[in-house]
């Protein structure tokens, strides 16, 4: 391997900046929703580029400066320009939602431009992606502007088992912009945190297991994990294919059930998304403020008793939900959900070593070529890639053999089963319901380098609320539900395979009456000042 180049040295340490963006006074549309910015294009009182400034600015005051979130790891040099066109554009042929619509892409995602795509690794860094990402691509059709790319946590925190959630050896470490020294937590920490700071309109985020509904929940936003196979994976970086997928990022149901229905549909580049287009709508149609009425929601209280703030959120929830018409079913039983851990770990193991390699065959002008290069990449550039926790999931997904094997194929079945059709099924099934209910993860988490995240999930042997719909392919979602010590704190609903629509529907019931989400303010510490108000 060669030395670091010290072009590549520096972005250890700086964060790409964005075009010199000149002071232009307007009225802030920082957390302005996708509606409101669409009416204000279609009277002519705001156009694109003059939104992609006023993020770009944004970007630069809070993230690059200020707080330092370190939430976007890289901006669009091509920004303004392809902004400009989309202005020109506008009227001239049909629009959809998100037309003209700054977007924010983890840097998982592939972009076939100027920007690098490169899972927060230094050795992703040689040469942009070759093409666009499926997701990216219809993102583009529907004349979405990709402003940049978000931080993560490097190889979406599969590396090591005590690493930071939001930490990478390109980006750093991002930071939760309610507290500063709080973790935004997930892979998609880049994402959730952005979008939480109105750095972007909206942002995608990707999920193997808790990757797009942690950072949610701990950043105040909405955050939707779709069923397995209804968003493209192709272009994406992966950890594992049997459970990865990406999903919206927003502040409001409205704005993620917007995005969601732009990036769902079928791509030949990915099997799994065969079944997609029959099930991809305009989940918009969704949105009914009476979404609670009639719904029949269970009470997951194995994933509650961990944590006392989310406990009581989760109690002021169900209460809002009966006064809203919900039929709450307390408690309900998910089988099996101490038994996911074990086959999901050896699952990802094995899908990691052969996706990874998968992958990196995309990308020709790399010199790393397999999971054994990335390793040694690591040790060489230990000083820089390795500075506080180490990569032994790395080296034990190494060790294992291809996915013909029979541990892998049991593990898969095994996994599969339990949390599908023995587990969330089951569970709605018995109860005649419509989703489930469980808190989220409670407040953010003091960020700790040394020692990695320090996520209460309960029962050790259960992976927290994300897991279930993350091991069956289910979808699930993440909604604001309220606040404790200045942090926000979420619940999590998930359901059956292609609930996405009724899921969405509830959530957006509870959202329009908890009225729970209200912006950061950059705090040094729980009860602390804060660093910087928002421009």
């Amino acid at each position: 391997m060669k030395p670091l180049p010290a072009r590549l040295a520096l972005l250890v340490t700086l964060l790409p900046a964005g075009p010199a963006i000149a002071a232009r006074p307007a009225p802030s549309m920082a957390y302005a929703s996708v509606a409101e910015i669409q009416r204000q294009m279609e009277e002519g009182t705001l156009d694109s580029r003059t939104l992609a400034r006023q993020f770009l600015d944004r970007i630069a005051q809070i993230d690059q400066a200020g707080p330092t979130l370190r939430s976007v790891i890289e901006t669009n040099p091509d920004a303004l320009t392809l902004a400009s066109a989309l202005d020109a554009r506008r009227g001239k042929a049909g629009r959809g939602p998100l037309y003209g619509i700054p977007v924010l892409l983890k840097d998982n995602i592939d972009t076939g431009d100027r920007m690098l795509t490169t899972a927060g690794s230094l050795a992703l860094v040689d040469a942009p992606a070759p093409r666009d990402a499926g997701l990216v691509e219809r993102l583009r059709k529907a004349g979405a502007l990709v402003l940049g790319k978000t931080n993560l946590s490097e190889w979406a925190n599969f590396r090591s088992s005590h690493a930071s959630s939001g930490w990478s050896g390109r980006g750093g470490q991002t930071r939760n912009p309610y507290v500063l020294d709080r973790n935004p937590c997930g892979s998609s920490a880049g994402s959730g945190a952005a979008v939480a700071a109105g750095l972007a309109t909206v942002a995608i985020g990707t999920e193997t297991d808790g990757s797009i509904i942690c950072p949610a929940a701990s950043n105040g936003i909405v955050g939707i994990k779709p069923t397995l196979g209804l968003v493209s994976r192709s272009g994406i970086v992966p950890i594992a294919h049997s459970q990865d997928t990406a999903g919206p990022m927003a502040r409001s149901v409205a704005d993620a059930a917007a995005l969601l229905g732009v990036i769902a549909g079928s791509d030949p580049r990915d099997p799994a998304t065969a079944e997609a287009d029959r099930h991809a709508t305009d989940y918009t149609r969704f949105l009914d403020p009476d979404g609670l009425k009639g719904k029949r929601i269970g009470v997951v209280r194995q994933l509650a008793g961990a944590e006392p703030n989310a406990d009581r959120v989760l109690e002021q929830t169900i209460a809002l939900m009966k006064s809203q018409g919900a039929v709450i079913v307390d408690p309900v039983t998910v089988p099996h959900l101490s038994d996911l851990g074990g086959p999901e770990m050896t699952v990802l193991l094995y899908e990691f070593k052969h996706d990874i390699e998968a992958y990196l065959a995309t990308r020709l002008t790399l010199e790393v070529r397999t999971l054994t290069d990335l390793i040694a990449f690591d040790r060489q550039h230990a000083a820089q890639e390795m500075p506080w926790f180490g990569q032994e999931l790395f080296e034990q997904a190494q060790a294992k053999g291809p996915l013909t094997e029979k541990n892998y194929l049991d593990a898969l079945a095994k996994a599969k089963r339990l949390a599908g059709p023995e587990g969330i099924d089951a569970a709605l099934a018995k109860d005649h319901l419509d989703a489930l209910l469980a808190p989220s993860w409670g407040p953010a988490f003091v960020t700790d380098l040394v020692l990695g995240d320090h996520i209460v999930s309960g029962d050790p042997t259960v992976g927290g609320a994300s897991q279930p719909a993350a091991v069956a392919g289910y979808p699930s979602i993440a909604v604001p539900a309220g606040f404790a010590h200045d942090l926000p704190v979420g619940i999590v609903l998930f359901g059956a395979r292609w609930s996405e629509p009724t899921l969405i529907s509830i959530a957006y019931g509870f959202e329009q009456h908890a009225g729970a989400w209200q912006p950061p303010r950059f705090l040094e510490t729980v009860g602390g000042k804060p660093v910087a108000t928002s421009p």
